[in-house]
Protein backbone atom coordinates (compact mmCIF):
# COMPACT_ATOMS: atom_id res chain seq x y z
CA UNK A 1 0.00 0.00 0.00
CA UNK A 2 1.20 3.51 -0.67
CA UNK A 3 1.50 5.65 2.19
CA UNK A 4 -1.68 8.17 3.38
CA UNK A 5 -2.65 10.54 5.96
CA UNK A 6 -4.80 8.86 9.27
CA UNK A 7 -6.91 11.56 10.45
CA UNK A 8 -8.99 11.01 13.92
CA UNK A 9 -11.51 13.58 14.71
CA UNK A 10 -12.80 13.68 18.22
CA UNK A 11 -16.36 14.54 16.98
CA UNK A 12 -18.62 14.26 14.03
CA UNK A 13 -18.71 17.91 13.11
CA UNK A 14 -14.75 17.54 12.91
CA UNK A 15 -15.20 14.35 10.84
CA UNK A 16 -17.64 15.83 8.44
CA UNK A 17 -15.32 19.21 7.85
CA UNK A 18 -12.27 17.12 6.89
CA UNK A 19 -13.65 14.84 4.52
CA UNK A 20 -13.15 16.71 0.96
CA UNK A 21 -15.70 16.29 -0.99
CA UNK A 22 -14.14 17.67 -4.17
CA UNK A 23 -11.12 15.06 -3.30
CA UNK A 24 -12.16 10.90 -4.13
CA UNK A 25 -8.51 10.45 -2.78
CA UNK A 26 -10.17 11.39 1.27
CA UNK A 27 -12.44 8.09 2.49
CA UNK A 28 -13.82 8.02 5.59
CA UNK A 29 -13.08 4.81 7.11
CA UNK A 30 -15.07 3.23 10.17
CA UNK A 31 -14.56 -0.89 10.40
CA UNK A 32 -12.19 -0.60 7.45
CA UNK A 33 -12.80 -4.50 6.77
CA UNK A 34 -13.68 -3.76 3.51
CA UNK A 35 -11.80 -0.48 2.72
CA UNK A 36 -8.25 -2.48 3.35
CA UNK A 37 -8.83 -4.77 1.36
CA UNK A 38 -9.55 -2.41 -1.60
CA UNK A 39 -6.38 -1.19 -0.85
CA UNK A 40 -4.13 -4.00 -0.29
CA UNK A 41 -5.52 -4.60 -3.98
CA UNK A 42 -4.36 -1.24 -5.04
CA UNK A 43 -8.11 -0.50 -6.21
CA UNK A 44 -8.08 2.49 -3.77
CA UNK A 45 -5.34 4.53 -3.13
CA UNK A 46 -6.12 7.16 -0.76
CA UNK A 47 -4.40 10.38 0.24
CA UNK A 48 -6.28 10.58 3.68
CA UNK A 49 -8.06 8.38 5.73
CA UNK A 50 -10.56 10.21 7.93
CA UNK A 51 -11.61 7.01 10.81
CA UNK A 52 -14.36 7.34 12.88
CA UNK A 53 -13.26 4.91 15.65
CA UNK A 54 -13.41 7.58 18.24
CA UNK A 55 -16.85 9.07 17.44
CA UNK A 56 -18.83 7.48 20.64
CA UNK A 57 -21.45 7.61 22.51
CA UNK A 58 -24.52 7.54 20.47
CA UNK A 59 -23.14 6.31 17.54
CA UNK A 60 -22.27 3.09 19.40
CA UNK A 61 -25.23 2.77 20.68
CA UNK A 62 -27.70 0.02 20.22
CA UNK A 63 -31.29 0.94 22.14
CA UNK A 64 -35.11 0.18 21.90
CA UNK A 65 -37.97 2.07 22.46
CA UNK A 66 -41.36 0.70 24.39
CA UNK A 67 -42.91 0.20 20.89
CA UNK A 68 -39.95 -1.84 20.07
CA UNK A 69 -38.41 0.17 17.41
CA UNK A 70 -34.58 -0.17 17.58
CA UNK A 71 -32.21 2.56 17.15
CA UNK A 72 -28.50 1.64 15.96
CA UNK A 73 -25.62 3.92 16.15
CA UNK A 74 -23.83 3.43 12.92
CA UNK A 75 -20.08 2.70 14.39
CA UNK A 76 -21.76 -0.21 16.19
CA UNK A 77 -20.14 -3.40 15.43
CA UNK A 78 -21.72 -6.28 13.73
CA UNK A 79 -21.07 -8.30 16.64
CA UNK A 80 -22.58 -5.88 19.20
CA UNK A 81 -25.79 -6.24 16.98
CA UNK A 82 -25.62 -9.85 17.03
CA UNK A 83 -25.53 -9.91 20.51
CA UNK A 84 -28.01 -6.89 21.68
CA UNK A 85 -30.18 -8.68 23.56
CA UNK A 86 -32.92 -5.31 22.52
CA UNK A 87 -32.04 -6.79 18.55
CA UNK A 88 -32.79 -10.69 20.01
CA UNK A 89 -36.10 -9.33 21.42
CA UNK A 90 -37.41 -6.62 18.67
CA UNK A 91 -35.62 -8.40 15.50
CA UNK A 92 -34.35 -12.09 15.67
CA UNK A 93 -33.70 -12.30 12.03
CA UNK A 94 -30.96 -10.04 12.34
CA UNK A 95 -29.22 -11.90 15.60
CA UNK A 96 -29.59 -15.07 13.26
CA UNK A 97 -28.39 -13.34 9.97
CA UNK A 98 -25.14 -11.89 11.90
CA UNK A 99 -24.17 -15.88 12.52
CA UNK A 100 -23.30 -16.75 8.64
CA UNK A 101 -22.27 -13.41 7.80
CA UNK A 102 -18.31 -13.86 7.03
CA UNK A 103 -16.77 -14.58 10.17
CA UNK A 104 -16.39 -13.50 14.09
CA UNK A 105 -13.32 -11.76 13.71
CA UNK A 106 -14.70 -9.71 10.79
CA UNK A 107 -17.93 -8.73 12.89
CA UNK A 108 -15.79 -7.80 16.28
CA UNK A 109 -14.89 -5.07 13.70
CA UNK A 110 -17.40 -4.12 10.59
CA UNK A 111 -19.87 -1.80 11.09
CA UNK A 112 -23.30 -1.33 10.84
CA UNK A 113 -22.44 2.02 8.45
CA UNK A 114 -19.93 0.26 6.99
CA UNK A 115 -21.94 -2.39 6.03
CA UNK A 116 -24.67 -0.34 4.28
CA UNK A 117 -22.62 2.74 3.31
CA UNK A 118 -20.26 0.27 1.21
CA UNK A 119 -23.45 -0.82 -1.27
CA UNK A 120 -21.85 -3.88 -2.24
CA UNK A 121 -24.89 -5.91 -2.88
CA UNK A 122 -23.55 -9.27 -1.57
CA UNK A 123 -23.58 -7.69 1.57
CA UNK A 124 -26.40 -9.46 4.36
CA UNK A 125 -27.32 -6.86 6.62
CA UNK A 126 -28.84 -4.34 3.49
CA UNK A 127 -31.81 -6.77 2.17
CA UNK A 128 -32.69 -8.03 5.64
CA UNK A 129 -32.76 -3.97 6.70
CA UNK A 130 -34.97 -3.17 3.55
CA UNK A 131 -37.26 -5.77 4.68
CA UNK A 132 -38.20 -5.02 8.06
CA UNK A 133 -38.52 -1.55 6.38
CA UNK A 134 -35.34 0.68 7.92
CA UNK A 135 -34.13 4.05 7.30
CA UNK A 136 -31.07 5.54 8.08
CA UNK A 137 -29.99 8.95 9.15
CA UNK A 138 -27.05 10.92 7.34
CA UNK A 139 -25.42 13.94 8.43
CA UNK A 140 -23.34 16.49 6.47
CA UNK A 141 -22.52 19.94 6.48
CA UNK A 142 -26.03 21.23 5.36
CA UNK A 143 -27.37 18.94 8.39
CA UNK A 144 -28.99 15.80 8.35
CA UNK A 145 -31.54 13.77 6.70
CA UNK A 146 -33.72 10.18 6.39
CA UNK A 147 -33.73 8.02 4.04
CA UNK A 148 -34.87 4.46 3.33
CA UNK A 149 -32.36 1.95 3.44
CA UNK A 150 -34.26 0.73 0.02
CA UNK A 151 -33.16 4.43 -1.46
CA UNK A 152 -29.74 5.09 -0.02
CA UNK A 153 -28.60 2.11 -1.97
CA UNK A 154 -28.43 2.84 -5.98
CA UNK A 155 -26.33 0.76 -8.12
CA UNK A 156 -23.16 -1.92 -7.73
CA UNK A 157 -21.25 -0.21 -5.03
CA UNK A 158 -23.62 3.00 -5.46
CA UNK A 159 -25.33 4.80 -2.57
CA UNK A 160 -27.26 8.06 -2.19
CA UNK A 161 -24.76 9.40 0.13
CA UNK A 162 -23.11 12.47 -0.90
CA UNK A 163 -18.99 12.27 -0.71
CA UNK A 164 -19.23 14.30 2.58
CA UNK A 165 -22.32 12.63 4.17
CA UNK A 166 -21.85 10.21 7.13
CA UNK A 167 -24.51 7.31 8.14
CA UNK A 168 -24.67 8.38 11.80
CA UNK A 169 -27.36 5.70 13.06
CA UNK A 170 -30.27 2.91 11.73
CA UNK A 171 -33.78 2.49 13.15
CA UNK A 172 -35.63 -0.33 12.47
CA UNK A 173 -39.26 -0.09 13.00
CA UNK A 174 -41.21 -2.22 15.77
CA UNK A 175 -42.05 -5.78 13.53
CA UNK A 176 -45.48 -6.05 16.34
CA UNK A 177 -47.08 -9.30 14.79
CA UNK A 178 -44.64 -9.39 11.25
CA UNK A 179 -42.25 -12.79 10.61
CA UNK A 180 -39.19 -12.56 8.58
CA UNK A 181 -35.95 -14.57 7.30
CA UNK A 182 -33.54 -14.42 5.56
CA UNK A 183 -31.48 -17.34 3.58
CA UNK A 184 -28.67 -16.95 1.11
CA UNK A 185 -27.06 -19.74 -0.89
CA UNK A 186 -22.94 -19.90 -0.86
CA UNK A 187 -21.22 -21.15 -3.19
CA UNK A 188 -17.90 -21.96 -0.74
CA UNK A 189 -18.26 -22.33 2.78
CA UNK A 190 -21.58 -21.39 4.81
CA UNK A 191 -20.31 -18.02 5.39
CA UNK A 192 -18.87 -16.73 2.36
CA UNK A 193 -20.20 -14.43 -0.08
CA UNK A 194 -23.69 -15.40 -1.66
CA UNK A 195 -24.41 -15.95 -4.64
CA UNK A 196 -28.32 -15.34 -3.84
CA UNK A 197 -29.64 -13.64 -0.70
CA UNK A 198 -33.49 -13.33 -0.29
CA UNK A 199 -35.10 -11.94 2.79
CA UNK A 200 -38.62 -12.25 3.56
CA UNK A 201 -40.97 -10.19 5.89
CA UNK A 202 -44.60 -11.23 6.06
CA UNK A 203 -47.42 -9.76 7.81
CA UNK A 204 -50.22 -12.08 8.62
CA UNK A 205 -53.93 -11.58 9.38
CA UNK A 206 -54.96 -14.87 10.19
CA UNK A 207 -54.15 -16.98 7.64
CA UNK A 208 -53.94 -14.17 4.84
CA UNK A 209 -50.58 -12.03 3.97
CA UNK A 210 -51.38 -8.55 4.66
CA UNK A 211 -48.31 -7.20 3.67
CA UNK A 212 -45.15 -8.82 2.16
CA UNK A 213 -41.57 -7.34 2.17
CA UNK A 214 -39.47 -9.38 -0.44
CA UNK A 215 -35.77 -8.75 -1.16
CA UNK A 216 -33.37 -9.92 -3.73
CA UNK A 217 -29.79 -9.72 -3.31
CA UNK A 218 -25.82 -10.95 -4.37
CA UNK A 219 -27.64 -12.04 -7.59
CA UNK A 220 -28.65 -8.32 -8.59
CA UNK A 221 -26.30 -5.38 -8.75
CA UNK A 222 -28.02 -3.70 -5.55
CA UNK A 223 -30.39 -5.40 -2.29
CA UNK A 224 -33.75 -4.97 -4.33
CA UNK A 225 -37.72 -5.44 -3.35
CA UNK A 226 -39.46 -7.90 -5.79
CA UNK A 227 -42.32 -5.48 -5.92
CA UNK A 228 -44.63 -7.91 -8.33
CA UNK A 229 -44.09 -11.26 -6.04
CA UNK A 230 -45.33 -8.84 -2.77
CA UNK A 231 -48.14 -7.97 -4.65
CA UNK A 232 -49.07 -11.76 -5.62
CA UNK A 233 -48.74 -12.30 -2.33
CA UNK A 234 -50.65 -9.48 -0.68
CA UNK A 235 -54.02 -10.79 0.12
CA UNK A 236 -53.11 -14.45 -0.20
CA UNK A 237 -53.09 -18.19 1.94
CA UNK A 238 -49.76 -19.44 2.00
CA UNK A 239 -49.71 -22.60 -0.41
CA UNK A 240 -48.00 -24.57 -3.11
CA UNK A 241 -49.56 -22.47 -5.82
CA UNK A 242 -49.07 -19.30 -4.39
CA UNK A 243 -45.47 -19.69 -3.59
CA UNK A 244 -44.83 -21.09 -7.11
CA UNK A 245 -46.43 -18.15 -8.80
CA UNK A 246 -44.19 -15.45 -6.42
CA UNK A 247 -41.16 -17.83 -7.55
CA UNK A 248 -41.98 -17.44 -11.11
CA UNK A 249 -43.00 -13.48 -10.58
CA UNK A 250 -39.59 -13.04 -8.77
CA UNK A 251 -37.31 -14.82 -11.35
CA UNK A 252 -38.99 -12.85 -14.41
CA UNK A 253 -39.02 -9.31 -12.57
CA UNK A 254 -35.45 -9.24 -11.12
CA UNK A 255 -31.93 -8.30 -13.04
CA UNK A 256 -30.07 -11.15 -12.43
CA UNK A 257 -26.13 -10.72 -12.92
CA UNK A 258 -23.94 -13.14 -13.10
CA UNK A 259 -20.44 -13.86 -11.29
CA UNK A 260 -17.68 -16.17 -9.99
CA UNK A 261 -20.64 -17.20 -7.79
CA UNK A 262 -22.60 -18.44 -10.51
CA UNK A 263 -24.04 -17.32 -13.46
CA UNK A 264 -27.26 -15.36 -14.10
CA UNK A 265 -29.35 -18.61 -15.43
CA UNK A 266 -28.12 -20.52 -12.19
CA UNK A 267 -29.06 -17.64 -10.09
CA UNK A 268 -32.56 -17.05 -11.95
CA UNK A 269 -33.18 -20.98 -10.74
CA UNK A 270 -31.85 -20.46 -7.70
CA UNK A 271 -33.77 -17.12 -7.03
CA UNK A 272 -37.12 -19.02 -8.33
CA UNK A 273 -36.79 -21.48 -6.02
CA UNK A 274 -35.85 -20.08 -2.58
CA UNK A 275 -38.77 -17.71 -2.94
CA UNK A 276 -40.83 -19.73 -1.33
CA UNK A 277 -38.45 -21.20 0.98
CA UNK A 278 -37.68 -17.89 2.17
CA UNK A 279 -41.54 -17.39 2.41
CA UNK A 280 -41.88 -20.63 4.57
CA UNK A 281 -39.65 -20.01 7.08
CA UNK A 282 -40.69 -16.38 7.57
CA UNK A 283 -44.12 -17.85 8.17
CA UNK A 284 -42.55 -20.78 10.90
CA UNK A 285 -40.29 -17.77 12.57
CA UNK A 286 -43.74 -16.48 14.82
CA UNK A 287 -41.98 -14.38 16.77
CA UNK A 288 -39.84 -12.46 14.80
Amino acid sequence: MIPFELAEPASLEEAIALIDPDDPDVRPIAGGTALMLMMKAGVFRPRRLVSLRKLNGTMTDIAAAPSGELQVGAMASLAALEHSPHVVRSAPIVCRMMKRLSNVRVRNVATVGGALAHGDPHMDLPPVAIALGARVRVVGPRGERELAVEDLLTGYYETALKSNELITSLTIPAQRTGRAAYLKVTSGSADDWPALGVAAAIDFQGDTVKAARIVVSAATSKATRLATAERLLTGAAINDRVLRDAGEAAAAEAVIIGDLRGSAAYKRELLRVYIGRAIRAANENCND
